[in-house]
C-alpha cells in the first residue's frame, strides 16, 4: 500500500470459510475512513461479525490482506493490534473493581500509576460513572456494565474501537439511551468505530455509513439516509425500515421510469432502479408514509381502491392495513395530525403516490 489513503482500515479481496469449501465472506473491499462510525447490518449468518473478527484479529482470513493505518496487519496477533474492543456480554472481570477493569490495558502497556489513574477517571466521567470505580461489576446494572466496557475499550486512546451487538442485552428504552450515549462520545472524541449489529434502527441512528451485508456479500454501502431513501437492490428495501412490496412484470420502460403490471391486477408507474428491461419480472418497493390517502383529484399518478383491513392506533401515526391492487398486507402510515376520522375498517379509501417514491428493483 503505497499510496497514502484516508482509510484506517482496508479490506482487500478478503475471503473467510471454515470448512474450505462454503465462503462466509466473499470477495470483500471495504475501506473505512479515520474518524467514521462504520456499522456492518445484516442478518444472521450474513457474514457481518465474522469480518469483525477477522479485523480483531480473532479469526485468520482465509484469502486476501486487511490493512490497519496501511500497515498489513493478518499475521500481528490481537493483542498487538491496539484496538479497542466492546462485546454483547461486557467481558469485564468480575473479581476486579470497576477502576480496575480500565487500569488493565493500562498496566499492559507499562503506563505509570500517575498517568493510568488520570486516564481511569477521565474515562469513567466520560460515561458518567466517576462515582463508581470502586465497585465490582455484579454491584452495577446492565446499562452501567455496558458503559464500563465502553470506558475500558477506549481508555488507552485506540484509534480503531470494534463494537459487537454491544446493546443486544439491554431493554429497549435503555437501549436507545445508550445509542445517543454511544453516538455522542464517538462526535466528541473522533475515534473510529466499527460497529455489528443486526437492528437496522441502531444502524441508522448512529451510523456516518452502513454496510448491509447478506450471504457474505455487501449489498449496499451508503449513509443511513440514502439506505432508507434509495435502496439499491429488494434485499435492502426490505431489510431497512417497513416496506411496501409488490411484484410484477415491466410493460415498458421509458428513460428513468418504467409502467409495470402487478400481479394482483393494477398497473403502477414506477422509477426504474435496478430492472432488466421491458416483459422482466420486478419487485416494487414503496414506504408505508409515502401514500398519501384521498389525495386530490390528479395529484398523483398512481391512484388505487384501498379497502381497509385493519386500523392500530399507535400514538404519532394511524397504522394502516389494507387490501390494494390484490395484496391484503398493503402498509400505509397515516400521521396522526392528518388522521382522516372518516377511516373505518371494512370501507374503501383512495391511496395515490408519486411514481418517484415507487422504486423498481430486482425481481
Amino acid at each position: 500500500m503505497s499510496e497514502k489513503t484516508d482509510a484506517l482500515v482496508r479490506f482487500k479481496e478478503v475471503q473467510k470459510s471454515y470448512d474450505g469449501e462454503i465462503l462466509v465472506v466473499k470477495n470483500l473491499n471495504l475501506d473505512v475512513a479515520r474518524g467514521e462510525f462504520l456499522t456492518m447490518l445484516g442478518p444472521s449468518g450474513s457474514g457481518k461479525t465474522t469480518c469483525l473478527m477477522m479485523l480483531a484479529g480473532f479469526e485468520p482470513a482465509t484469502h486476501g490482506e486487511i490493512y490497519l493505518d496501511e500497515r498489513p496487519i493478518n499475521d500481528v496477533p490481537p493483542h498487538k493490534r491496539g484496538i479497542g474492543m466492546v462485546f454483547q456480554n461486557y467481558a469485564l472481570f468480575p473479581h476486579m473493581s470497576v477502576a480496575e477493569n480500565l487500569a488493565f490495558p493500562l498496566e499492559v502497556r507499562k503506563m505509570g500509576k500517575a498517568e493510568i489513574e488520570e486516564r481511569v477517571n477521565k474515562a469513567l466521567n466520560m460515561v458518567q460513572l466517576g462515582a463508581f470505580g470502586g465497585r465490582r461489576p455484579a454491584q452495577l446494572s446492565g446499562g452501567q456494565q455496558q458503559r464500563v466496557a465502553v470506558a475500558r475499550a477506549l481508555v488507552f486512546d485506540p484509534d480503531l474501537v470494534l463494537m459487537d451487538e454491544p446493546l443486544g442485552a439491554l431493554d429497549k428504552q435503555l437501549r436507545e439511551q445508550m445509542q445517543y450515549e454511544i453516538k455522542h462520545i464517538h462526535e466528541t472524541l473522533g475515534v473510529t468505530v466499527v460497529y455489528v449489529t443486526h437492528d437496522q434502527s441502531e444502524a441508522l441512528t448512529m451510523s456516518n455509513r452502513i454496510a448491509v451485508f447478506n450471504d457474505g456479500v455487501i449489498q449496499q454501502l451508503a449513509p443511513p439516509d440514502d439506505l432508507y431513501e434509495r435502496p439499491d437492490n429488494a434485499f435492502v428495501a426490505q431489510f431497512i425500515g417497513e416496506n411496501n412490496t409488490l411484484h410484477g412484470t415491466i410493460k415498458e420502460v421509458n428513460g428513468d421510469s418504467c409502467t409495470v403490471d402487478v400481479d394482483g391486477g393494477g398497473t403502477v408507474q414506477a422509477l426504474a432502479v435496478n430492472i432488466a428491461g421491458a416483459g422482466q419480472r420486478t419487485t416494487l418497493s414503496l414506504r408505508p408514509e409515502r401514500v398519501e390517502v384521498n389525495p386530490d383529484e390528479g395529484k398523483f399518478p398512481n391512484l388505487f381502491d384501498a379497502k381497509i383491513e385493519e386500523l392500530i392506533y399507535l400514538g404519532d401515526h394511524i397504522r394502516t392495513r389494507a387490501s390494494v391492487c390484490g395484496h391484503d398486507d398493503f402498509i400505509v402510515k397515516i400521521p396522526n395530525a392528518a388522521h382522516h376520522a372518516s377511516l373505518k375498517e371494512g370501507e374503501t379509501a383512495k391511496f395515490g403516490w408519486t411514481m418517484e417514491d415507487c422504486r423498481a428493483l430486482d425481481a
